[in-house]
C-alpha cells in the first residue's frame, strides 16, 4: 500500500471517529440515563464536603471505548 493511500485510510478512519463522537454529544441528552449519576456511583456528602467517585460511569465508558477499538481493528484487518 502506498504511503498518501495510507494517509488517506488514517483520516478516513480518524473522521469517523470523530462522527462517532459528535453523534454521541448530540444524541446524549436524549438518553434515558445520564453518565455520571448511573447507581452504583459513589456520593458520599458530609458537614465540610462531597466526595463523588463514578465508579459504574468509569465502567460503563471502558466498555464502550474497548467495543469500539475492537470493531475499529476489526474493520482494519
Amino acid at each position: 500500500m502506498e504511503p498518501t493511500q495510507q494517509l488517506g485510510r488514517l483520516l478516513l478512519s480518524v473522521g469517523a471517529m470523530l462522527i462517532l463522537i459528535g453523534a454521541l454529544f448530540y444524541l446524549s441528552p436524549k438518553l434515558p440515563f445520564r453518565l455520571g449519576r448511573l447507581p452504583g456511583d459513589i456520593i458520599q456528602r458530609g458537614e465540610h464536603g462531597t466526595f463523588y467517585f463514578p465508579l459504574v460511569s468509569c465502567l460503563v465508558i471502558s466498555v464502550v471505548i474497548s467495543l469500539i477499538l475492537w470493531l475499529f481493528n476489526q474493520f482494519r484487518r
